[in-house]
């Protein structure tokens, strides 16, 4: 859906990328293009190939054809040299429960080869800080709820400086004080540069948090672009309450509207129109119907919504809530 994006431009960048179990493609020819600096939803429903997606690019997968390149860089060839520059919270954190969330920490960070120990306590300490941790850090993860597991889970992925961070799911299970903060902090590490690529089944996070998005279904990238582009391929809506129906569906037709059928649940006095393109100004909309003799009580231009889009790509509904 967007344009071709030079590849220095891109964090990733997938082609025909392809994973197969059997005869089974659980990822199908997928292109990928990530633009640096963007907070990226992935999006799709159970089973359309959004994890295996994710557990290719960070090299726990191996593709079954296609190229991927993350950060600039082939992979997995170059798997050594890109994923330190890489931070993931994949299918949930795992910790040791009798450990303190700082003492699992220390641990994460001590397994990283190319960090510095000298440093390491003031790192624990500063990403801690950063997810909101800091008054737990010396409690025991076995006391943690699921939402202060979820944010260690980011603050082991923020241990050192990343330029890539991937989140599988990282709102899930917080509260919604947890939900702001975990939103703010991606906010605040894609203002600094990092590119954040998050997968969701909540819409309405991606909706608040994310600046790009990509949609899956059946194994297969059916959608992508900023959020404006995938809405601006839905279709907009004129809605008029007018005890004039009939006169209403007559001159909405006219200025070259779509009025829709009517359902059982439709009130009596309200008239739907689909826009189909057409670029007419809701002023305009208004002083034709009411220039007709159409008595207008009440007039709502519906912009297609994200949430529309995805169920009109993969005919599945979405989880708008957490």
């Amino acid at each position: 859906m967007s344009g071709a994006h030079p590849v220095a431009e891109l964090a990733i960048e997938t082609s025909n990328l392809t994973k197969r179990f059997g005869n089974r493609a659980a990822v199908d020819q997928v292109d990928l293009a990530v633009p640096r600096g963007a907070v990226f939803g992935f999006l799709g429903p159970n089973g359309s190939g959004k994890t295996t997606t994710i557990r290719m690019l960070l090299g726990l997968a191996a593709a079954s054809d296609g190229d991927m390149r993350v950060l600039g860089q082939q992979m997995p060839r170059a798997l050594a040299a890109v994923l330190p520059r890489v931070g993931a919270l994949v299918e949930g954190p795992a910790f040791y429960p009798y450990l303190s969330g700082a003492a699992n920490l220390m641990r994460l960070d001590s397994a990283d080869r190319y960090a510095p120990a000298a440093t390491r306590r003031a790192r624990v300490q500063t990403a801690l800080e950063r997810v909101g941790l800091s008054h737990a850090g010396s409690k025991r993860v076995r006391a943690y709820s699921l939402g202060m597991k979820q944010r260690l889970g980011i603050a082991g992925a923020l241990l050192s400086p990343r330029e890539l961070l991937v989140l599988d799911e990282p709102t899930n299970g917080l509260d919604p004080q947890g939900t702001r903060e975990v939103r703010s902090l991606v906010r605040s590490l894609a203002d600094a540069g990092t590119t954040v690529f998050v997968s969701s089944h909540l819409l309405s996070e991606v909706e608040q948090m994310c600046t790009h998005a990509a949609i899956m279904s059946v194994g297969r990238l059916v959608a992508q672009g900023t959020l404006d582009e995938l809405r601006r391929v839905g279709e907009s809506h004129v809605l008029v309450r007018t005890p004039d129906v009939a006169l209403a569906r007559q001159v909405l037709r006219e200025l070259g509207l779509l009025p829709t059928a009517p359902t059982g649940d439709t009130p009596s006095d309200q008239v739907r129109a689909v826009l189909g393109g057409r670029q007419v100004a809701a002023e305009q909309i208004v002083k034709t119907l009411v220039h007709r003799g159409v008595r207008v009580r009440g007039f709502l231009l519906e912009n297609a919504t994200l949430e529309e889009r995805f169920v009109a790509l993969t005919g599945e509904g979405f989880d708008v809530v957490s």
